[in-house]
């Protein structure tokens, strides 16, 4: 089974009233696999990975990872989060905690870790992405760029199986996108598996195994970057590259 999907999408529809925002979505993330999912704002990239770890319930179809069915139930949703860790666009720190505290919460509250071993933890994952000066820091002292490794250790910290981007870039100066795509390269070279939602194509051609074009809540097409990018069959698809690119 060792080429079994961490994450299996089969049929996924989502409604918010009557607006039918995800239609039939099949998709299966391998591991050590980097699954780019690019599209317009409003396209559905979001609520795909928001529906992945159950920060929003889905309608109809199924989505498993790492062999179990996503639910809604309680018990099942707190196991879910600590195998699948997510970095958000807004980096959402705790602004009463220092740095180290701040990515030792998760092991302390949820793990139940003790605070030395959980302490060692963050340490290890804040030098991983490259924040090993400031541990005494607060929130309000960092860049934007800073906060965001901050947050992706926070999420590195629980250790999870798969991690989950949801344009993890697009609130930062563009002078501090770098340095966090920089720490997404890494960890893709660890072997990381990740989804990732992002408007960054340079990170997606050059990290992604398998890069989705997502428009009006459906999967138009998917493929190798070099296809994607270079050989889009779908107009939509050459509409939207055009003018981006």
């Amino acid at each position: 089974m060792q080429n079994a999907p961490v994450i299996e999408i089969s049929g996924l529809n989502k409604w918010f009233g009557d607006q039918h925002v995800l239609k039939g979505i099949d998709l299966n993330v391998l591991p050590s696999d980097v699954v780019v999912i690019i599209g317009s704002s409003g396209s559905g990239k979001s609520t795909l990975l928001r529906c992945v770890n159950y920060l929003e319930s889905y309608d109809e179809g199924e989505i498993n990872v790492s062999g179990q069915t996503v639910t809604g139930d309680d018990k099942f949703i707190n196991a879910l989060r600590t195998k699948v860790g997510m970095v958000f666009q807004h980096f959402n720190l705790f602004p009463h905690m220092s740095v180290l505290g701040n990515v030792m919460e998760g092991p302390t509250q949820v793990r139940k870790m003790k605070k030395k071993k959980a302490a060692d933890l963050a340490e290890y994952y804040l030098e991983k992405v490259g924040m090993e000066e400031f541990l005494d820091a607060y929130p309000q002292n960092l860049s934007g760029g800073q906060k965001q490794r901050v947050a992706i250790a926070r999420s590195l910290a629980m250790e999870p199986e798969v991690m989950l981007f949801d344009e993890p870039t697009s609130a930062l100066d563009p002078e501090l996108v770098g340095e966090v795509l920089g720490v997404m390269r890494k960890l893709a070279e660890d072997g990381m598996t990740m989804m990732v939602v992002t408007h960054e194509m340079g990170f997606a051609r050059e990290v992604a195994d398998s890069v989705a074009f997502m428009d009006e809540g459906v999967i138009l097409e998917q493929g190798t970057p070099q296809r994607i990018f270079d050989e889009p069959q779908m107009p939509r698809t050459q509409e939207f590259l055009g003018q981006i690119l």
